[in-house]
């Protein structure tokens, strides 16, 4: 690439979202998950505002894009991004990350049922292997969900993984034209945020602040500023240089990095096992999202 712009961008989108599963696990050792969910996703709101306004292009929405935000703004954001963060309260960083990884699964797979896919054998190799990704994840660990919390942790993951497909199901059905992004994100983030707070204040069983520690605080700005808008940005600029699939190859490129600071900053356990169930995975998603434009020198004018 000898455009360095793309280049960084892509290596944000990268390297950022790939950061952002260590980043939330070191968030909740101190603070409530639905704290970091939701301070994270209004900091971000506010960030969003203050560019808006800069670019003078903070504006009303209208009501009806207003509850089509609010839609992909509970599947993606309150509830995808939200139980993951609940999630990593009583699982490891790795493990969230992996399994996030297979989303692609359910998206194939609710595509598929609704017609906004046609079924193929590759696709279903694909489905598979990744299929035999998640059993290598259990294979050892089934006596793990004796643990209730364990178990509660494993459960938020999946319900994650369902709001994330179901928001992507969703943006292809009605085929949204995106409009001004940074303001559908605005209201987005704000909503979100909003949600997120009311649940931490219902939800958590206590959330005393003078216990937060500079660490985790520091976690859930950097969540805030790099993984919520740095990286989102940085996807778009990319997505005006390259095709959807070229950018989508980073999100293979996310799960290794993710497991790997979970294993060097957290010293998380990494077992052969898990190794293999991370290839299955990751080669059953490439396998369901292949496309031979992938690899493909291609610029969207």
């Amino acid at each position: 690439m000898k455009d360095y712009k793309l280049l960084f961008a892509v290596l944000t989108v990268a390297v950022v979202w790939g950061t952002t599963f260590l980043a939330i696990r070191v968030a909740v050792e101190t603070i409530p998950a639905w704290f970091v969910a939701g301070i994270r996703q209004f900091l971000a709101a506010v960030i969003m505002f203050l560019i808006l306004i800069y670019k003078k292009q903070f504006r009303w929405i209208g009501w009806q894009n207003l509850k089509l935000q609010i839609i992909f703004s509970i599947l993606m954001l309150v509830i995808a991004n939200g139980m993951t963060t609940v999630a990593e309260e009583t699982v490891s960083s790795s493990l969230a990350s992996l399994i996030n990884a297979a989303s692609p699964i359910l998206v194939f797979l609710g595509s598929v049922a609704i017609g906004l896919q046609k079924f193929s054998y590759r696709a279903l190799t694909g489905v598979l292997l990744c299929f035999s990704g998640i059993l290598f994840i259990f294979w050892d660990g089934l006596k793990d969900l004796a643990n209730p919390d364990y178990k509660m942790g494993i459960i938020f993951l999946f319900c994650a993984i369902s709001g994330w497909a179901s928001g992507t199901i969703f943006t292809k059905k009605l085929n949204i034209q995106t409009g001004n992004i940074s303001l559908n994100l605005f209201y987005q983030f704000l909503f979100a945020g909003i949600v997120q707070i009311i649940f931490a204040f219902i939800f958590s069983d206590h959330y005393n602040f003078e216990n937060w520690s500079i660490k985790s605080i520091s976690a859930m700005i950097y969540l805030a500023v790099f993984g919520s808008v740095a990286a989102f940005f940085a996807f778009h600029y990319a997505l005006t240089k390259i095709s959807p699939v070229q950018v989508s190859i980073m999100a293979y490129v996310n799960t290794i990095i993710a497991i790997f600071l979970g294993w060097l900053i957290l010293d998380e356990n990494i077992s052969a096992k898990f190794i293999i169930a991370t290839v299955l995975i990751i080669l059953g998603v490439f396998i369901i999202n292949y496309k031979p434009e992938m690899f493909r020198k291609q610029k969207i004018e």
